[in-house]
C-alpha cells in the first residue's frame, strides 16, 4: 500500500466514526441528540429507558399520554372531563388568532387539552389522575386546565381516593387574560377544601413547571416530587436578574436547587417513580388517621 492509499484510508476511517458525521447523516425520526451530552440516541433505545438519555442521565419531556403509561397500571387509566374545550372568550389575536391555535392544537394532540385527568389505579391503588401537557400550547393554564384540575380534586374528595397530579407547564395561558389567572384562586381553593376533608395529594414536578401553576395548585400538596434536572419556578431568571441586581448560580430554579432549600419532599429518577408513587400509596391507605375514619 503506498503512502498516499494508507493517508486515504485512514481517512476513511476517521470519517466512518466521525459523531457529528453520523449525526448529519442520521435518518428523520429513527434517531434524537441529547441536548445536554449531545449523544445521538436511537429512538427505540430511548423510549425503553422512559425517555431518559443512557448516557447522562438526562429526563426529556414526555407527552401526558405516555407519561399516563409509565405510571399507571395497564388498562387501568379511565379518562374523564375531556368533553370540556378551550373557547376564545377575548377574541385573542397574536400573530394568529387565538381560536386557530386552539383548533390546531386539538387537531395534533386530541382533547386533552393543557391536562390530561381520569381515574387510575397504581400498583393496584387507586388514584384521581391529572397529567399536564408540556406540547399542548406549553402546558399553559386556561379556563380548561383550571376547571378540569378543579373537577380531579372534587371527584377525588367524593370518592376519598387519593389525588395525583404531574405538572409541567410555562403558566398562565395569556390568551384568556384574566380568566386565566383566576385558575391559580380557583384549584388552591377547590385544594383547601380538599385538605379539610383529610386526603393526600401528590404533586410531581416535571420539566418545566413554573408561572402560575408553581404558583398554584402545584407547590400545594402533602408530598411535592421532582424529576432530576426539571426547571421549577414562577419568573424567569432573566426577570429575577433584572429585579435583584445580580447573577443567579447556573443551578438556580432547577429541581436539585429547590431540595436544597427545603420546597421539594424528593426528588426522584424517572425509572423509581412508578414504584415510589405506589409504596407512598400504600403507605397512605395502611394510615391510622385512613384506619380510624373507617
Amino acid at each position: 500500500m503506498s503512502l498516499r492509499d494508507w493517508f486515504a484510508e485512514r481517512k476513511r476511517a476517521r470519517e466512518l466514526v466521525d459523531p457529528e458525521r453520523i449525526r448529519r447523516d442520521m435518518p428523520d425520526g429513527l434517531w434524537t441528540k441529547c441536548s445536554r451530552c449531545e449523544q445521538a440516541i436511537y429512538n427505540k433505545d430511548l423510549e425503553a429507558n422512559l425517555l431518559v438519555c443512557p448516557k447522562c442521565d438526562h429526563h426529556f419531556r414526555v407527552p401526558a399520554r405516555a407519561r399516563i403509561e409509565q405510571l399507571t397500571d395497564e388498562g387501568s387509566f379511565e379518562e374523564r372531563f375531556q368533553e370540556i374545550r378551550s373557547a376564545d372568550p377575548l377574541g385573542f389575536t397574536d400573530t394568529k388568532p387565538y381560536a386557530a391555535r386552539i383548533k390546531e392544537s386539538y387537531a395534533r394532540l386530541g382533547a386533552g387539552d393543557g391536562v390530561i385527568t381520569g381515574q387510575a389505579r397504581i400498583d393496584g391503588h387507586p388514584v384521581q389522575l391529572a397529567v399536564m401537557d408540556f406540547a399542548f400550547m406549553g402546558g399553559s393554564m386556561g379556563s380548561v386546565v383550571g376547571e378540569k384540575i378543579t373537577r380531579s380534586i372534587e371527584a377525588a374528595m367524593e370518592a376519598h381516593r387519593p389525588l395525583l397530579v404531574v405538572t409541567a407547564s410555562g403558566g398562565a395561558r395569556m390568551q384568556e387574560g384574566t380568566l386565566s389567572l383566576m385558575q391559580m384562586a380557583k384549584t388552591a381553593a377547590a385544594l383547601g377544601r380538599f385538605h379539610d376533608n383529610g386526603n393526600l395529594y401528590i404533586s410531581v414536578l416535571a420539566d418545566p413547571t413554573t408561572g402560575g401553576v408553581s404558583a398554584s395548585f402545584a407547590m400545594l400538596a402533602d408530598l411535592i416530587i421532582a424529576e432530576p434536572g426539571a426547571t421549577i419556578g414562577f419568573a424567569g431568571r432573566r426577570v429575577i436578574e433584572q429585579t435583584i441586581r445580580q447573577k443567579t448560580p447556573p443551578e438556580f430554579q432547577t429541581a436539585e436547587w429547590l431540595a436544597r432549600h427545603g420546597n421539594l419532599d424528593m426528588i426522584v429518577p424517572r425509572h423509581k417513580l412508578r414504584n415510589s408513587l405506589g409504596h407512598l400509596l400504600k403507605l397512605h391507605s395502611r394510615s391510622p388517621v385512613r384506619e380510624q375514619a373507617r
